[in-house]
């Protein structure tokens, strides 16, 4: 088994979930296998099995900049990594590894070629999943995305839902997106329909907690139960409250995955984004929605903040009854009981 091994992995929330299948293979070919990664994602990584040391760069506060790089590229190098494997296709990903020292620096080919000592043909048509095991050269499938919140993580979910009134046979819903196009409107409408047949948790960010607040102000007027977990969990806890639902309703953003990796069925609404840009759902009888025959979809990457054409269809036409119809083809509330 070969020495240590470095992965760089700074992009957002979602992508460092799905990067964890890598994590896995690589820790079966190299003797240790440390990981760069953003603060926000940093917890998801501390307790994965796969890592031995998980290093926080913060590239947007306390490390911004040049000297930033710089500070981080001196830890690295002080470690004396033998190869680094770059999935994220960054310029400062990329400098970071080069500055550190690292021989071996492993990246796709339509990333940066001239700082990488070698380089992956991207698979066009998968799931990021295997595309980023293709990095490597693992098969398709061979590895899947597991987080691991811990037993304190699962004592705070489990005291928040009990003070809820809830327990742990709770339907998730995840409302939110840093995209605002992303986000499907009618979360609270959907709420107050599953409420007549499961409790309801939400989850999310700081950001998300009015969107919380409504949706649980709607299932309590409807007389359901629910509570609103946004902004009041870390990230690692918020996985732990995942894996404690029997559901989860998402747009597409990081808590799709973070169920994913925790086991827990998925009904994914999908607007300015497709499928197949390669982020769906992974699980066999998880559920994409998304409104078909629509010219004007997808519009962007990661879909822009407001709608470009001014109507938001491709989230409006997503009809209440249509999500319910997935839920009900999941099957999940009447499998986990």
């Amino acid at each position: 088994m070969a020495d240590a091994a470095l992965v760089i992995q700074t992009a957002f929330l979602g992508d460092v979930v799905l990067t964890t299948p890598l994590l896995a293979a690589l820790s079966q070919r190299y003797s240790a296998v440390d990981v760069v990664t953003t603060p926000a994602a940093l917890p998801l990584l501390e307790t994965h099995p796969a890592v031995r040391h998980a290093v926080a760069y913060d590239k947007r506060g306390q490390d911004r900049g040049v000297a930033g790089l710089v500070r981080i590229a001196r830890t690295l190098r002080a470690a004396r990594y033998d190869i680094a494997y770059l999935p994220h296709r960054s310029l400062r990903t990329a400098l970071l590894a080069r500055l550190a020292g690292v021989p071996q620096r492993v990246g796709f080919a339509d990333g940066w070629r001239l700082l990488y000592t070698e380089t992956r043909q991207r698979p066009r048509e998968a799931h990021e999943v295997d595309r980023l095991l293709a990095l490597i050269g693992a098969p398709s499938g061979a590895f899947a995305p597991r987080l691991y919140p811990t037993a304190e993580d699962q004592c705070i979910v489990d005291e928040m839902l009990r003070a809820g009134g809830i327990g742990t046979a709770c339907v998730a819903l995840a409302p939110g997106s840093i995209w605002g196009t992303k986000r499907w409107p009618y979360f609270g409408e959907l709420a107050t329909e599953l409420a007549q047949q499961s409790a309801i948790a939400v989850v999310g960010g700081p950001d998300d907690a009015e969107l919380g607040d409504a949706i649980h102000d709607a299932v309590t007027r409807s007389g359901g139960r629910a509570v609103n977990a946004c902004g009041k969990l870390t990230v690692r806890q918020s996985a732990a409250l995942l894996g404690r639902a029997r559901l989860l309703v998402t747009n597409d953003s990081a808590p799709q995955h973070l169920a994913t990796a925790v086991g827990t069925p998925v009904v994914a609404l999908f607007g300015p984004t497709v499928v197949e840009f390669g982020f769906g759902p992974i699980r066999a009888g998880d559920v994409a929605l998304g409104v078909a025959g629509l010219a004007c979809r997808p519009c962007s990457a990661h879909g822009p903040r407001v709608c470009p054409l001014g109507h938001h269809r491709c989230m409006k036409d997503l009809s209440v009854a249509s999500v319910l119809q997935a839920v009900e083809e999941v099957d999940a509330l009447r499998r986990r009981d």
